[in-house]
């Protein structure tokens, strides 16, 4: 059996119940059950349409996502999410490339690894290079003032957590931003990369190994192990190139705004809801989110 999930972003609320019935009605689908109203609804499925993608691609056009997965393994027990433009909407070294005179520069550089362009670590260090002699105070900055988080991350987090899920924050970014984004945002642990410093500025390096692709999939399977799960209860959530291998490995992978050529790749893909939408995949309605 399959699950049919439909979504809206949540301001829009673009979700009409007349094509989810007609949807329903052509893949010969079980009851409707609305998630949110206007916002999220599902209907489950014998077997996987074939014309699944051509659908997918004219629901695209009405502001609503379509996502079809196995009913029985969907309610996951942990959460391993990105940082940069998936948990927050920034970019943290960009943003520090914009203190350092550099921006233009460095968020190229970071366009093209993100799209897989480029060798992650070797973009990672040349653009690390960039904001040599930047102040470390300039971190603390940088939250305060040009950080904000992905709408329905907080509520993401507080749902799963209440439900007894595990949380791991892993980033090709910085701990200088993971640490303080995963203790505002309730996640159990993180795992980033490393800017070294000299005195009070930033050296232009970067602490090794680099956390990357496949630092990534390591983190999954270790983090796992330890809690006696398999990397089928865990839904991971990105939009780079460099998260393409824990998307893969893991039970569900939500490829969320994500690059074009990443989304390629990916099986779920939210385009237009939000954070929440990973609640909505797992079953959960409206009415069981836990705002915090």
């Amino acid at each position: 059996m399959y699950t049919v999930t439909l979504l809206s972003a949540p301001d829009a609320r673009a979700l009409d119940a007349q094509a989810v019935d007609a949807l329903r009605n052509a893949w010969g689908g079980g009851d409707v059950l609305w998630l949110a109203p206007d916002v999220a609804a599902e209907f489950d499925i014998a077997e996987v349409p074939s014309n699944r993608w051509d659908v997918w691609t004219d629901l695209q056009q009405m502001g609503v996502d379509l996502i079809v997965q196995p009913t029985e393994t969907r309610r996951k027990r942990m959460l391993l999410a990105d940082m940069d433009s998936t948990m927050i909407r920034q970019e943290c070294i960009d943003e520090l490339a914009d203190e350092a005179g550099v921006g233009a520069r460095v968020k190229d550089i970071t366009a093209r690894a993100m799209n897989g362009e480029l060798d992650f670590n070797d973009a990672l260090r040349e653009r690390v290079g960039l904001l040599k002699g930047l102040p470390v105070s300039i971190i603390d900055k940088v939250l305060a003032e040009r950080i904000d988080f992905m709408p329905g991350g907080p509520t993401l987090l507080a749902t799963m957590k209440a439900h007894g899920g595990h949380a791991a924050l892993v980033s090709g970014g910085f701990t200088a931003f993971t640490s303080a984004v995963a203790a505002e945002l309730g996640f159990d642990e993180n795992r980033a990369n490393t800017l070294l410093t000299d005195g009070d500025v930033l050296s232009g390096a970067v602490g090794m190994p680099i956390l990357g692709k496949q630092a990534k999939v390591d983190a999954l399977n270790e983090i796992t192990a330890r809690l006696g799960i398999t990397p089928a209860d865990v839904i991971a959530v990105g939009d780079g190139a460099n998260d393409l291998g824990m998307l893969g490995l893991a039970g569900t992978g939500v490829a969320l705004h994500a690059k074009p050529s990443v989304a390629a790749q990916c099986d779920v893909r939210i385009n237009h809801g939000d954070l929440t939408a990973l609640l909505y995949l797992q079953g959960y309605a409206q009415a069981d989110f836990i705002t915090p």
